[in-house]
């Protein structure tokens, strides 16, 4: 049985975040294409001597079929979907485990060459050590008041006022910054005492990022604005620029170096089936 409505349906949910019936023109003319595509590629893994004897998780279809209803703001919106392309929960469970059993046929191909280990993630690490420059990040704290003229309170110049009030408290007593981020900031980050996290340059708006980078640990700022309104900034650490040590990356490396290859064989693996296909359908 072809899985082109399914594949159809997902191409369109990956690509426009819609479904496949909603979709006219080039759009729908590519999301054609793409099933197409994965049709093929189904039906030459499957018929592989790689895909004999894999199985799935007892519950993998039906994860992934909740998955796809989740993608979908209400259940009349996937039940709508489904009937637009013609496909019945029981059609799509059955293309959905031969989509996981694709998944699982190319992982079993990708994984053949065996976990990258620590060793070879060190000539890795040896050879591109510029990969792991960490910048200068800094701890930093802010206590946002919105400006907005529709509101008495948060007027440009009342928002002014009451910025000033908080930064005049604060000097007095710093150990109140969390208390007063938590009574007045108007910044979700409220919820933990205006903790903005660690951040590197660029990460904040330019005015706030030229203030927190000019600060010394536990200093706060003078009032600063941006689009967003006034903030007091407080920067609570350094953390200098370095190179992260291997000790430091060896584990997520030995895990990416592997993911990596375990994708590159898969892809490597399935070209070379799709072009023995091509050349047998030619020469025949």
């Amino acid at each position: 049985m072809s899985n082109t409505a399914y594949y159809e349906l997902k191409a369109a949910l990956a690509l426009f975040g819609r479904d496949a019936s909603s979709l006219e023109g080039a759009d729908r003319e590519r999301v054609q294409s793409v099933a197409r595509r994965y049709v093929q590629i189904e039906a030459v893994v499957l018929a592989s001597d790689e895909a004999q004897g894999v199985c799935l998780a007892p519950d993998a279809v039906a994860n992934s079929l909740e998955e796809i209803r989740g993608s979908f703001p209400e259940v009349e919106a996937f039940n709508a979907a489904m009937d637009a392309v013609g496909l019945s929960e029981t059609a799509l469970s059955a293309a959905l485990q031969r989509d996981l059993l694709v998944e699982a046929v190319l992982s079993r191909v990708g994984s053949r060459a065996g976990e990258v280990g620590r060793t070879e993630a060190e000539i890795f690490y040896l050879n591109h050590r510029e990969r792991f420059h960490s910048p200068e990040r800094r701890t930093a704290r802010h206590i946002l008041i919105t400006v907005n003229e529709d509101y008495t309170d948060n007027t440009r110049e009342r928002v002014q006022h009451r910025i000033k009030e908080i930064a005049r408290r604060l000097g007095n007593k710093p150990e109140r910054f969390e208390e007063q981020a938590a009574k007045h900031s108007e910044c979700p980050t409220a919820l933990n005492g205006g903790l903005l996290g660690e951040v590197p340059r660029g990460h904040l708006y330019p005015e706030l990022d030229e203030v927190l980078f000019a600060l010394q640990p536990g200093e706060l700022s003078a009032p600063v604005e941006s689009e967003l309104g006034f903030h007091l900034v407080r920067c609570d650490a350094i953390n200098p620029e370095r190179t992260l040590s291997f000790e430091e990356v060896a584990d997520s490396l030995c895990q990416r170096l592997t993911e990596e290859r375990t994708q590159r064989d898969a892809k490597r693996w399935l070209t070379a089936l799709l072009k023995r296909q091509t050349d047998t359908v030619a020469a025949g």
